[in-house]
């Protein structure tokens, strides 16, 4: 604990099952819940789908919802009712449906003033020539409808072969799907709304999951973006140990990693920071921590040390108007 009584806040995650999930997140990131189809380990998160619990120091026992709610003073007395951000690691044992999501303005319109949802992905781990489902085909609502109509999906998707390392931005109206293997961090708006397009006809309970095709219709963007304005591959991404390296930025948050090699600092920050530990172990202010922890810098917090070997990607709340690949 700081002089100004600041604490870290150190979160106890919340696991998923799903039907593509497998066990790497029990695995590799210690999630504790039984099962071979994990699929998602929300570590940062105030929804109600998974709201996540300090598990360590005075706050021990709140729910993050709670936090937000009664001590907003830790997140600079930010204005939103709602905490902004979403952060969780998922596990692609088999390929994700292909989907879109809303923008704010479709989500509260449609959704019972939920908030859109725009998100993003860092590849944890990946298999030889992977790629993940990237943008669309067609050239217009007409020919997006025409092709969805006819289920048409080899035709419609796109395909952006990835590699560990690299980051993609999934704006709203992107269609998009992760793909069997496949390891990723997504940070997001506070957001669990999903049309599925297409689902491979698998079964879940003996029935074929639920399709979303006239919102889907309504949302996806057409023509698609070009791809060069979604991916920043990590080979032309700055990788000095021991920096706080920005990713990306836009108005809901924006995303930075660092690779901990023996000593390093978080120093004086502007907005409260969400931190995930993807790689290895070590310390922060003395406290252990290893991969799969998640754990909150609140703003003001004056200085965080870091010692150990480890990868962190940490984000923090974006600021209206900003934009920025690379």
């Amino acid at each position: 604990m700081k002089e100004n009584n600041l604490e870290i806040l150190f979160l106890e995650p919340v696991c998923k099952h799903t039907i593509w999930g497998g066990t790497r997140l029990k695995d590799e990131f210690g999630c504790n819940e039984e099962g071979n189809d994990i699929g998602e380990l929300w570590g940062i998160s105030a929804h109600p789908s998974g709201d996540v619990t300090v598990k360590a120091g005075k706050y021990k026992g709140m729910h993050l919802s709670e936090l937000w709610e009664k001590h907003r003073e830790l997140f600079g007395d930010e204005e939103s009712d709602v905490f902004p951000l979403l952060v969780k690691i998922i596990d692609a044992r088999d390929d994700l449906s292909i989907q879109v999501h809303p923008d704010d303005r479709y989500a509260a319109e449609h959704e019972n003033g939920a908030l859109g949802k725009t998100e993003c992905w860092y590849v944890l781990d990946c298999p030889p020539e992977a790629s993940l489902v990237i943008g669309h085909s067609a050239r217009d609502k007409s020919e997006l409808d025409e092709l969805i109509d006819q289920g048409r999906w080899g035709q419609l998707i796109n395909r952006v072969p990835v590699k560990k390392g690299d980051f993609l931005q999934i704006d709203p109206g992107t269609v998009h799907a992760l793909t069997k293997g496949c390891l990723i961090l997504e940070t997001q708006e506070n957001s669990d709304i999903t049309y599925r397009v297409y689902d491979y006809d698998r079964l879940e309970d003996g029935k074929k999951r639920e399709l979303h095709l006239e919102q889907s219709k309504d949302v996806i963007i057409t023509p698609a973006k070009p791809i060069e304005e979604c991916l920043v591959p990590a080979c032309k991404r700055d990788r000095r140990a021991n920096v706080l390296h920005s990713i990306y930025g836009c108005e809901y948050y924006h995303v930075y990693e660092m690779k901990v090699e023996g000593r390093a600092q978080i120093l004086g920050l502007s907005e409260f920071m969400l931190v995930s530990v993807v790689e290895g172990y070590g310390e922060v202010d003395g406290c252990a921590i290893s991969k799969g922890d998640s754990f909150i810098i609140p703003k003001g917090y004056e200085k965080a040390s870091l010692n150990g070997n480890m990868k962190i990607i940490a984000s923090t709340p974006g600021q209206k108007e900003q934009r920025r690949i690379g």
